[in-house]
């Protein structure tokens, strides 16, 4: 129980590291915790629209893919030029003496592979998440953010992947809630 105690409390950890891409963005902000739960809930809704996957496998994978940023920190695009992480190191650490430890960590380094279309469809959560962050900002104002969406869409792996990345380009972000032309924003009737 005490180990179990232990990987909650580090599980804590990514609600106070922040999502360090969003510096070099100059606006928004995010921590590990709230990215990697949308990237789960996307992975989820990827792995969905398929009959060949195990949905549920594949929203775990992506809910534990920056786990490991609990000991390293979030390194964006720039830090991975000049700083070298232990990722390795820091993911048997984590999971070390948990009943899903080995588990976690190959379906973590399944991720990093890139490989097998559980991981194609995690990385593409990740990317999606993020292109989703972009899209909010770039709603808010921030010009930059644009220019960043153009290279996120670039990497997107399998077909629904893309697909969901136009669709989130398409749509305000607001759009879900907000209808401009309904009655009820005027009268609150139907």
């Amino acid at each position: 129980m005490k180990r179990i105690a232990e990987f909650i409390y580090e599980a804590g950890i990514l609600q106070n590291t922040p999502r360090s891409g969003l510096w070099y963005l100059g606006t928004g902000s995010q921590n590990v915790a709230e990215h990697s739960f949308r990237t789960a809930i996307i992975a989820y809704a990827l792995a969905e629209m398929r009959d060949d996957v195990d949905s549920n496998r594949i929203a775990v994978m992506a809910l534990f893919h920056d786990f490991t940023e609990a000991r390293t920190s979030d390194h964006n695009y720039v830090h991975q030029k000049y700083c070298v992480v232990d990722e390795k190191k820091a993911r048997m650490d984590a999971f070390a003496n948990l009943s899903f430890g080995e588990k976690t960590i190959q379906e973590i380094n399944n991720i990093k592979d890139r490989k097998t279309i559980e991981a194609q469809i995690v990385k593409d959560a990740d990317n999606l998440e993020l292109l989703a962050t972009l899209r909010s900002e770039q709603e808010q104002g921030n010009k930059r953010a644009g220019e960043w969406i153009i290279t996120v869409k670039k990497r997107m792996i399998t077909e629904n992947g893309t697909m969901l990345a136009e669709e989130l380009c398409r749509m305000h972000p607001d759009e879900w809630w907000f209808d401009r032309d309904g009655q009820w924003w005027i009268s609150r009737e139907e």
